[in-house]
C-alpha cells in the first residue's frame, strides 16, 4: 500500500520559515516526478511546486517563486519544501503528491498525480 506522509507544518509569523517533508512508503518514486499542492480555507487546491525524478528540473507557482524551494532525496524516498519569507496568503493545508507518469519531467495539474498525502497545516500569522 502506497503512503505519502507529510510533516513539518505549523504556526509561523509573517516572514518566517518552515520546512515541509514528505515520506513515501509502499513503492519507490525515484523515477517519478513529485509535487506539492496547497489548499487555502474556502478555496480549491492549487499547485505550488514540482520536481523531476532526478531533481534536475523544478517548477514553481508564480506566487512562491523565489521564496520556496523543492528538493528530494531518492535514497530516502522523500521530498521536501523549504518555505521562506512566508506570508499570510501562504496559509493552508499542504499536500505532497506523486505521479506514475513518466512522459514529462514534472507535472503541475492535480489530475496528473496518482498518490496524495493527507496534508499538513501551515498557518502564517500577520
Amino acid at each position: 500500500q502506497v503512503q505519502l506522509v507529510e510533516s513539518g507544518g505549523g504556526l509561523v509569523q509573517t516572514g518566517g520559515s518552515l520546512r515541509l517533508s514528505c515520506a513515501a512508503s509502499g513503492r519507490t518514486f525515484s523515477r517519478n516526478a513529485m509535487g506539492w499542492f496547497r489548499q487555502a480555507p474556502g478555496k480549491g487546491r492549487e499547485f505550488v511546486a514540482a520536481i523531476s525524478w532526478s531533481g534536475g528540473n523544478k517548477w514553481y507557482a508564480d506566487s512562491v517563486k523565489g521564496r520556496f524551494t523543492i528538493s528530494r532525496d531518492n535514497a530516502k524516498n522523500t521530498v521536501s519544501l523549504q518555505m521562506n519569507s512566508l506570508k499570510p496568503e501562504d496559509t493552508g493545508d499542504y499536500y505532497c503528491a506523486a505521479t506514475s507518469r513518466t512522459n514529462r519531467p514534472y507535472y503541475t495539474s492535480m489530475n496528473e498525480y496518482d498518490y496524495w498525502g493527507q496534508g499538513t497545516q501551515v498557518t502564517v500569522s500577520s
